[in-house]
């Protein structure tokens, strides 16, 4: 029996130091029926020549040149739509980040299990941590909707990054664009909407790695706290649709105290102009805008905490401003308040939520 054909997609702008490394990583996967295509995003910086080296060596690799820059989340959507419509499943492999060499083969060996499997997960390698942790041992398939229902409650996050997952082809040349325009943590929503009509596979190993010391889109908004966002989010989002509906309300309300009381914590730092407006645009992909009536309860209640053990609360601060006047970047906002906020969630599970190219 032939193998499936794989999509894998690399879009790419202004990654050159770590480029090769991803592409010979799936050049060098044990798994051969594969198409590469390679999405050269209007680079400057010698990526296009480091593309064009390996298209001429291997006839897997299709390489194509944006002349206009697109934001990257519209270059990522523009690179899905050149699979070939005779592929089965679909990678996309970011361009900072690389896969270990059984990656291919057994998420398709999963994917194979079910024709009703829609998405394809494991474990991944960030910053020298393994991620994904929590999904029940040997079920193959897993119902979609049981496992969003897992995350909604903050038991797993299984999505890790795009370069996590994979995804059965006929959903990428589904409805366009794959991937929404617009939101704050797009690849996550995919996966959510993805779960509602099909089912789910993970394979038990460490698949991908994620790289953490690049100045990539996502390291340079991890000061702006972007799980805490996300979480709200999905939450708000999605709970209805998974969730009973006293279960969902419950767990909205609680979602949103908890948010506000991290918001709270961020007005007592005086956090920066730039942190208020990337949660004003987290909170523009729901409609909302910040309730400030809500905020300054919530300040009230972190206050009051925080005058409740002040020995504590002095301990935290000067380890903070420590670490702040170091330079240290580090996430630093849970001291000196963290004891005051009983975040939920992905924040175990997550600690960025999308590995990225390097610049838009």
């Amino acid at each position: 029996m032939s193998e499936p054909l794989v999509s894998v997609v690399t879009p790419f702008h202004n990654t050159a130091a770590y480029l090769a490394e991803c592409i010979e990583s799936v050049l060098g996967q044990t798994y051969s029926n594969v198409e590469y295509i390679l999405v050269d995003n209007s680079s400057t910086d010698g990526s296009t020549e480091i593309a064009e080296r390996y298209a001429g060596r291997d006839p897997r690799i299709r390489l194509i040149r944006r002349t206009q820059l697109l934001s990257q989340v519209a270059n990522y959507n523009r690179a899905l739509e050149e699979i070939s419509d005779a592929s089965r499943y679909c990678k996309m492999v970011q361009a900072d980040d690389f896969i270990f060499p059984e990656c291919l083969h057994l998420m398709v060996e999963a994917f194979e299990q079910s024709e009703t499997i829609g998405l394809v997960s494991s474990y991944d390698l960030k910053a020298g941590i393994v991620r994904g942790s929590g999904i029940p041992y040997q079920t193959i398939p897993f119902p979609g909707r049981d496992i969003a229902r897992l995350t909604l409650r903050g038991n797993v996050f299984p999505f890790g990054s795009p370069t996590t997952v994979m995804y059965r082809s006929s959903l990428v040349r589904g409805p366009r664009p794959f991937f929404g325009e617009g939101l704050l943590h797009e690849d996550t929503e995919k996966c959510m909407q993805i779960l509602e009509d099909w089912d789910f596979a993970f394979v038990h190993q460490v698949l991908s790695f994620l790289r953490a010391d690049n100045e990539s889109i996502t390291s340079a908004v991890l000061r702006f706290e972007p799980t805490t966002v996300d979480r709200y989010i999905i939450v708000q989002r999605y709970a209805s649709r998974f969730l009973g509906k006293d279960e969902a309300v419950a767990l909205k309300a609680q979602t949103r105290r908890d948010y506000y009381r991290f918001l709270a914590a961020a007005a007592l730092l005086r956090r920066e102009s730039e942190f208020w407006k990337y949660h004003e645009n987290g909170l523009r992909t729901l409609n909302e805008t910040l309730d400030w009536t809500f905020l300054l309860t919530q300040m009230g209640r972190v206050m009051l905490g925080l005058a409740a053990n002040p020995g504590r609360t002095v301990l935290r601060a000067v380890r903070y401003w420590k670490r702040h006047l170091q330079g240290s970047r580090k996430k630093v906002l849970t001291a000196p308040v963290d004891a005051a906020l009983p975040m939920s969630g992905f924040s175990a599970q997550r600690k960025s939520t999308l590995g990225r190219e390097s610049s838009r």
